[in-house]
């Protein structure tokens, strides 16, 4: 007799759920245009005071106006796992003392021009849990 086949779906998760997700995690990535190019960039995250705070490996001035966040947790042999995506405006963090306390509390890739601060403020968050459905 033969096992019915797996299959997969995605459930999409309330906006407080998708936050836990986030705020349980610390590693994601940027993503956001550059002329008329999708950039993804690895990045460290902190959840503060209801904004995305993001250490990455972009130049400051390349950072947008807009930029979208993505994180995730997939385990790929059960094909299960998580993922939330937040978009919103995004600025550089340019106070000293801010950007020093992120700078201790957010592990970077580089340093110099390449090693930026920003925060996005979320004007939408999307997520979703990968699930396992019997046929």
């Amino acid at each position: 007799m033969s096992t019915p086949p797996v299959t997969h779906r995605m459930v999409e998760v309330s906006g407080a759920e998708a936050l836990w997700l986030l705020e349980g995690s610390s590693l994601g990535r940027l993503v956001y245009m550059q002329r008329d190019l999708t950039v993804v960039r690895p990045a460290r995250h902190a959840w503060e005071y209801g904004r995305l705070v993001v250490r990455t490996p972009v130049a400051a001035a390349a950072v947008p106006a807009t930029a979208s966040y993505q994180v995730d947790e997939i385990r790929a042999v059960a094909g299960t796992g998580w993922t939330v995506t937040v978009s919103g405006p995004s600025e550089v963090i340019t106070d000293p003392d801010e950007a020093a306390h992120h700078r201790r509390t957010l592990t970077g890739w580089s340093h110099g021009p390449h090693d930026t601060l920003l925060r996005i403020h979320p004007k939408t968050v999307v997520g979703f849990r990968l699930a396992r459905a019997e046929a």
